[in-house]
C-alpha cells in the first residue's frame, strides 16, 4: 500500500485525477523527472486474455494482482509491472490508474523524436481493444474528451504529439494497431 501512496496520492486536484472517471491507483508508477514536461500522448491498445474484451483481466495486471491460473497466457504477464494513466473499456467507461503528474510505466523501451525514455514525458491510454476489432465509437468519444482535458492541462500535447504505442518503439509494439481510426480521432479532438 506504501507503493502506492507515494505514486498517486501527491495531490489530489481535477488537474491529476480526471473527474467523473473512476480512480482506481496502480502501484505501478512513480515521480516524473519533470512534471512540467509533459508533452505526448500516447494511445495503447490491451485485451486479456489477447482478443477478449469485458471482466477485470486488465484491472487486476495494472494493480499487480493477475491471476496466472486463469488463463495460458497470464503465466506469461503475471510478473511484468506496467500502468497507464488511463484505460478506456468498449462501452466507453473510463478508469484512471495513475494521477497524470506522475510517471505511469506504459510505454518501455521507446523514442519520440530522438527522446528516449518516453514515460517520462508521456500521458498513456489504454483502449479495450486488438489488432483484429474496430475500436467503438463511444471510446472515440471518451478519448476525445480526454485527450482535450490532457490538452488543455498541458499544452504541449499537440496533435503532432499524440501517437500510437507502434509510433515510439517500432518493431517491439504494434497498437493501437490496423483499426485505429487515426483521421477520425484527430478530427474530433479539433471540432
Amino acid at each position: 500500500m506504501s507503493e502506492i501512496l507515494n505514486c498517486n496520492s501527491i495531490g489530489t486536484d481535477a488537474g491529476i485525477w480526471l473527474p467523473d472517471i473512476k480512480r482506481t491507483p496502480s502501484p505501478n508508477c512513480d515521480a516524473r523527472p519533470d512534471p512540467q514536461d509533459i508533452s505526448l500522448l500516447v494511445v495503447h491498445s490491451i485485451s486479456l486474455p489477447p482478443n477478449e474484451f469485458g471482466g477485470e483481466a486488465v484491472e487486476a495486471f495494472f494493480q499487480n494482482r493477475l491471476d496466472s491460473t486463469q488463463h495460458p497466457y497470464f503465466a506469461q504477464i503475471a510478473d511484468l509491472r506496467v500502468s497507464a494513466h488511463v484505460f478506456i473499456r468498449r462501452n466507453g467507461d473510463a478508469q484512471q490508474f495513475v494521477a497524470l503528474e506522475q510517471r505511469a510505466w506504459h510505454a518501455g523501451i521507446s523514442s519520440f523524436h530522438g527522446r528516449e525514455q518516453c514515460n517520462d514525458f508521456s500521458i498513456g491510454i489504454e483502449l479495450e481493444g486488438s489488432d483484429d476489432h474496430a475500436f467503438t465509437e463511444q471510446q472515440y468519444v471518451e478519448l476525445t474528451k480526454i485527450t482535450r482535458q490532457a490538452q488543455k492541462r498541458y499544452p504541449m500535447i499537440t496533435k503532432d504529439r499524440i501517437v500510437g504505442h507502434n509510433d515510439i518503439a517500432p518493431g517491439r509494439k504494434n497498437d493501437p494497431g490496423p483499426f485505429f481510426k487515426w483521421d477520425d480521432y484527430l478530427e474530433m479532438i479539433e471540432e
